[in-house]
């Protein structure tokens, strides 16, 4: 592959957002509106990790050939960082979702804990970059025991986000890649049409193209479109973006 100055990463800043298991990725990463909702403070040492368990390989052989082909066992991924807000939220998030509220106000530990079903959005800030994890359905609860270890540092709360298929995905989660182009302004009709400025990144989804203006501006004729960063396709229909070519 060619040398992509763009595409490298040094973390400046972060954050985790919970939403509604199932909600779309924000369209503005750097700013997730409802019902996207921040997490809280998060460690500056442990910032992120993925570990994995399974994905052990197997070889499977013919009397001809004995290593014909190699299957892999699935392979399950856990997302981990560090929580440092211990209100009611947080310890519902690291004790279990279904961890009463006493009358005093505090939070109980459940004897059969439920971990919190959620869409999970991590993004990470590089300057003019950003980099984002995405899952439209995950497991999150404790990932480690609870240690208070000194009086000169924060505490934390150690979570683990378990991705989960969602639907008919084919997949867990998403990663955003660095270095792909410019944002698309424009879209140009077409039997593919194209997006503009020139070497843009194609939007997403149809609710990605929300803020990409048409041309030309009325009804784009029959058989006219342009292809989705998911593989879906959409026309301009004099008003509003629509799904498939215009008919």
């Amino acid at each position: 592959m060619p040398i992509n100055d763009n595409a490298t990463l040094v973390i400046g800043s972060g954050n985790y957002f919970t939403a509604p298991a199932g909600t779309g990725i924000p369209e503005n990463l750097l700013v997730p509106t409802t019902p996207w909702a921040s997490v809280g403070h998060t460690s500056l040492e442990d910032i992120f990790g993925i570990t994995s368990e399974g994905g052990e390989a197997t070889v499977i052989g013919t009397l001809q050939n004995k290593s014909l082909r190699t299957k892999y066992s699935a392979r399950v991924e856990q997302m981990t960082f560090t929580l440092q807000q211990f209100d009611t939220a947080g310890l519902k998030l690291y004790y279990g979702s279904n961890a009463p509220i006493l009358s005093d106000g505090s939070v109980g530990v459940p004897t059969e804990p439920e971990p919190t079903i959620s869409a999970f959005l991590a993004v990470f800030v590089d300057g003019e970059n950003h980099f984002a994890f995405y899952a439209p359905k995950a497991e999150i609860y404790r990932a480690d025991d609870l240690a208070l270890a000194d009086t000169e540092s924060l505490a934390g709360l150690p979570l683990g986000v378990k991705p989960l298929a969602y639907g008919s995905n084919a997949w867990t989660y998403a990663v955003t890649p660095l270095g792909g182009g410019v944002v698309a302004t424009g879209a140009v009709a077409g039997t593919p049409g194209s997006f503009t400025p020139s070497g843009a990144t194609a939007p997403a989804n149809l609710a990605a193209l929300s803020a990409v203006i048409a041309s030309p501006t009325s009804a784009w004729t029959t058989g006219q479109r342009v292809v989705l960063g998911d593989a879906s396709t959409a026309h301009w229909d004099g008003d509003s973006w629509e799904t498939g070519s215009a008919a």
